[in-house]
């Protein structure tokens, strides 16, 4: 396994930038090709809730303040920013000359139009009491306290508690400026062809053919984070391929220099590569779990729930059927994660007792598995409904849910069915509540545990899981405080809740893993899950 750590980006400055001596340019290919996911579910910033979205809206815009490759917060579309002292007023300072890649006039104005949007209910943003619900205002978008100067030099907005890590809120992807007259022109179809996607990052959409690729080219007004001459590259083709054998035919050719999904057949193989190889693992803070619609029988019932969780392996998924890509989860929120002191996970692990939160213990847990479902009125499955778990059908997802098939059968003695739902439609169909059970996962926005626990709040766009609990909301709401310690603590309160009621199923950790061509430069993967490409070249083989 390769050891994991692309060239740093300063050396990709260098190399681009010094051409006389360093002589890449004239090697550098003048396009390069990726696959990171399918056909993205939207890409409309508001609206996005996945990870490929957000690689691309990563290309295609830039937010106030961006993320560099040592994952600290810099300057983007603001060129400077300051904070009151009670932590509560936060006023941004533009760039000069910012233009859309229409060539129109880009300002502070278009950002206060942007969050004033994600907060409008009719808008029906997944992440937006995430992104603005500390702000003053909020839920009601007309008195949402985000002001633009007359000017449109300035951005004042106004928090209601001081929120420690809102630099890291405004340098998320939900937060990318959107146009508001090509949306009024427009409406919903604005973000679904290239003659109507106007974005402000360092590439634009030019072709856009669905099932097949995105071509993004370089947006000649982009002015924002990084000088323009670190963007090299013309021309960047995502492919839009859902089957991981299509994308590996694609890079085994040479066709794409990048794929994110590799078939899991060719995995064993590409570890065991004595020269390192091409193939590439590395740590992203996220869990792969499992929803169990709380709204509905029998999954409203705890005990059913604490079943389903405890009947499965952790350790067989995560180091068998996952082959070791993945870390078995007996936490909600994993290692990696920041505390006031520490690790978060750590930190639950030693106020549990010593213990994990699901015990490690599989021969225990299957005991207490088959007690729980007794207790539930179900003993040995007797009575219990016939069940449908729903997953896409990529990477492991599918081998995953035959094995819960498998198990569900043999230790609890219930049926499960599995459904296969396109990529397409698998997200909104579990937004929405109309599934059972289904694969879900979450790769962290920002390293604060609030960010994967907020999930399950009652209101949370994100909350596909339906879970309810008052106590639980209560432990959310407390923590959102300026008092590091107390906002911690309060975390830590609201994870033991959801994981004594079992809201969900922990399974694994994230770990991403994918090939990547040696001759692919200055690209950088953070441990949110995504991939910097803008700053990327092909740098092509010498003449023979």
């Amino acid at each position: 396994m390769k050891a994991r750590r692309l060239i740093a980006i300063l050396l990709v400055v260098c190399v681009m930038l010094t051409l006389a001596s360093c002589g890449k340019k004239d090697k550098a290919a003048s396009e390069m090709t990726v696959q990171i996911g399918p056909n993205p579910e939207t890409l409309d910033p508001a609206l996005n809730s996945a990870v490929d979205g957000g690689n691309m809206l990563i290309t295609l815009f830039e937010t106030l303040l961006i993320i560099d490759e040592n994952n600290e917060v810099q300057p983007g579309q603001a060129e400077s920013y300051t904070v009151s002292e009670d932590g509560l007023t936060w006023t941004f300072t533009m760039r000069d000359g910012l233009k859309w890649s229409d060539g129109s006039e880009l300002n502070a104005k278009d950002f206060e139009y942007t969050m004033k949007r994600i907060c409008d209910p009719d808008t029906a943003a997944p992440y937006g009491e995430t992104v603005v619900g500390m702000i003053k205002g909020y839920p009601d978008a007309d008195k949402l306290d985000v002001k633009a100067s007359e000017d449109g030099k300035t951005l004042t907005i106004v928090l209601s508690y001081p929120c420690a890590y809102f630099d890291k809120i405004v340098a998320f992807g939900t937060m990318s400026p959107v146009q508001k007259a090509t949306i009024e022109t427009n409406g919903d179809t604005w973000a679904t062809k290239p003659e109507t996607y106007v974005c402000n990052g360092p590439y634009m959409i030019s072709s856009w053919t669905p099932g097949e690729r995105i071509v993004c080219t370089k947006n000649p007004n982009y002015k924002g984070g990084w000088d323009s001459e670190k963007i090299v590259t013309d021309t960047i083709n995502f492919l839009l391929l859902e089957d991981s054998s299509a994308a590996y035919a694609a890079y085994t050719s040479g066709e794409a220099q990048m794929i994110k999904d590799v078939p899991t057949e060719e995995i064993p193989s590409l570890k065991k590569s004595t020269d390192g190889g091409d193939f590439y693992v590395d740590t992203i803070l996220g869990t792969y779990y499992l929803n169990l619609n709380c709204k509905k029988e029998p999954f409203n019932n705890v005990n059913v729930r604490k079943a389903l969780n405890l009947a499965i392996d952790r350790d067989y998924i995560a180091n068998t059927i996952m082959q070791g890509t993945y870390t078995p989860a007996y936490n909600f929120v994993g290692p990696g994660v920041a505390d006031a002191e520490g690790s978060f996970f750590d930190n639950a692990v030693k106020a549990n007792g010593g213990e994990t939160y699901i015990s490690k213990d599989y021969e225990a847990n299957k005991k207490a598995a088959k007690e729980a479902l007794a207790e539930a009125g179900y003993p040995d499955g007797k009575g219990f409904p016939t069940i449908t778990y729903s997953t896409n059908d990529s990477g492991y997802h599918v081998a995953v849910a035959e094995y819960l098939q498998q198990c569900y059968k043999e230790v609890l003695g219930i049926t499960m069915n599995i459904d296969k739902v396109e990529w397409a439609s698998f997200t909104p169909q579990r937004r929405e509540g109309n599934y059972e059970m289904a694969r879900n996962g979450w790769v962290m926005d920002y390293n604060d545990a609030s960010n994967m626990i907020e999930l399950l709040y009652s209101t949370n766009g994100n909350n596909d899981g339906k879970y309810n609990n008052p106590a639980f909301d209560k432990a959310i709401d407390d923590s959102k405080v300026a008092d590091i310690p107390a906002h911690f603590s309060a975390l830590h309160e609201a994870e033991k809740i959801m994981m004594a009621d079992y809201a969900n199923v922990p399974v694994a950790y994230y770990n991403d893993f994918w090939l990547q061509s040696s001759s692919l430069k200055g690209v950088w993967h953070s441990p949110y899950g995504y991939w910097y490409f803008q700053y990327g070249y092909v740098e092509e083989a010498p003449a023979k």
